[in-house]
């Protein structure tokens, strides 16, 4: 018999069945949910893990299981509601800190790392809150989205996903996880990303300068670097593109935006600051 209540048995009790008009598909294979604690990077500091959308505690048992301490960010009223009174012991032991709200726009605590199986409405959004922290992470994502965080230079999935997760962490696909494993079950596949944060091998003038440059270059991925920054200045809020391209190196303007590593685009930030004042974006 599992330790671990059932998640079949969870719903029943919160009174839900999922809605994939809200985006709300649960994880209830048991073998799955086993295992994403211990996807954690080896040696990662657990004694503070976040949970973002907790639904009905399925994964949250199995983190009070692993973690000192767990915080569950909870959207919806009901659920949250739910799983302070189905882990009323761990609220009481101050084991459990249950979070109502939106984890795009609440305080999150000084968590330690993350293991979540977040919304995939609004996972670009929350893992972009999440990488900037500087902790371990263990998400869940639909596959697609997955395969692009981790995409190296050139490849198809490459693009500015991949560049601005590599910007933050190390980041790799941990696990597939089918559609089954979920219910509803989703239109497509999911997988497991684990990030293990560094510092880039490269300094940019501002991380969220640095981010918007990447993100207007990659507009025009198949035109050269060199038209991809003058055809974007309105996006990256470049007010002199021309004095970055005169300033570039010819093997970089020749490329292509999709073939560039982080770095180069690092570089390309880099004399865009040296050499034309910032817009008003900045």
């Amino acid at each position: 018999m599992s330790e671990f209540r059932d998640p079949d048995a969870l719903r029943r009790r919160a009174g839900v069945r999922g809605d994939p008009d809200r985006d709300q598909h649960f994880l209830v294979d048991d073998r799955v949910l086993g295992r994403l604690p211990g996807l954690l990077p080896d040696g990662t500091d657990i004694t503070h893990l976040l949970e973002i959308g907790g639904g009905t505690g399925a994964l949250t048992d199995r983190l009070l299981a692993t973690a000192d301490r767990v915080t569950v960010v909870e959207k919806d009223p009901e659920l949250a509601g739910f799983l302070r009174e189905e882990f009323a012991d761990a609220v009481a032991d101050d084991r459990l800190r249950v979070i109502e709200g939106d984890a795009m726009t609440v305080d999150l605590p000084a968590f330690t790392a993350s293991v979540s199986n977040l919304p995939y409405g609004v996972s670009s959004e929350l893992a972009f809150r999440l990488l900037p922290t500087g902790r371990p992470l263990v998400l869940m994502f639909q596959a697609e989205f997955a395969d692009r965080m981790v995409a190296d230079a050139a490849s198809d999935d490459y693009g500015r996903l991949s560049v601005s997760t590599a910007h933050y962490a190390d980041a790799e696909i941990a696990e597939r996880v089918p559609r089954t494993a979920f219910d509803p079950q989703p239109r497509v596949d999911s997988a497991v990303v684990r990030c293990r944060p560094r510092d880039p091998d490269y300094t940019v003038p501002d991380d969220d300068f640095f981010l918007r440059f990447v993100k207007a270059l990659f507009t025009q991925r198949r035109k050269t670097v060199r038209n991809a920054v003058r055809n974007t200045a309105h996006i990256s809020g470049i007010a002199n593109p021309s004095a970055v391209v005169d300033a570039a190196a010819e093997a970089t303007l020749s490329q292509r935006p999709e073939n560039l590593p982080p770095a180069a685009f690092a570089a390309l930030a880099g004399l865009a600051a040296e050499t034309s004042e910032i817009g008003e974006g900045q």
